[in-house]
């Protein structure tokens, strides 16, 4: 359990999916963390980044676990990173939903699986439209690992584009919350998760 002074750990969603990779990149960047299964675990949080997985999988065992609706009370005054999956689930549309519910935190549409099957990932170069940390690998370019990808089709008002792919927005942020459709954590970068914790109160 964490002390008063402690500061309050960033979750991760861990009922499914790469959420490891993710908290080992917290962990080398000195914030501490905690995997989330429960609705007494995520009431500790003070974010929450919901990984890469299956969607069908996370939403059904979002609604099993009870934390569906816990989840969206915590949104509201919380900070969200979702990647991939995550970014999927955190929508307001889904095209493709094949039965998964979204849960509208971000004001965008979403494709799901746009870029065809995983014998189809690939890993490109972004294009950012905002200043990156500049302490990974000497400040190498970005760039983002696509495995069976969602793409955006169509962004809410007050939706900001932080990077594109080909001129598709890739990574976008409204208000606290921010979605990637790709994998920085398989890549070991952590400036996208540095952005967001400085770009939000999640970050105190």
């Amino acid at each position: 359990m964490e002390s008063d002074c402690s500061p309050r750990p960033v979750g991760l969603l861990a009922l499914q999916g790469d959420f490891a990779l993710h908290a080992e990149l917290l962990s080398r960047m000195g914030v501490p963390t905690l995997l989330v299964r429960r609705t007494d675990e995520l009431a500790r949080c003070r974010a929450l980044v919901l990984p890469g997985g299956e969607t069908t999988t996370m939403h059904r065992l979002l609604r099993s676990s009870g934390l569906w609706q816990p989840l969206l009370e915590f949104a509201a005054g919380h900070a969200l990173l979702g990647t991939c999956a995550g970014a999927i689930l955190m929508a307001r549309v889904i095209t493709d939903s094949g039965g998964v519910e979204p849960l509208g935190i971000l004001d965008v549409t979403l494709q799901r699986n746009a870029y065809g099957r995983q014998v189809d990932s690939f890993e490109a170069e972004l294009g950012t439209t905002v200043t990156l940390p500049q302490d990974f690998a000497q400040s190498q370019p970005a760039r983002g690992v696509f495995i069976r990808a969602p793409r955006i089709l169509a962004l809410g008002q007050g939706v900001e584009v932080l990077a594109v792919h080909e001129q598709e927005p890739v990574a976008v942020r409204s208000g606290r919350h921010m979605a990637l459709t790709f994998h920085p954590e398989l890549r070991g970068d952590p400036r996208w998760h540095q952005l967001w914790l400085a770009s939000s109160d999640a970050g105190r």
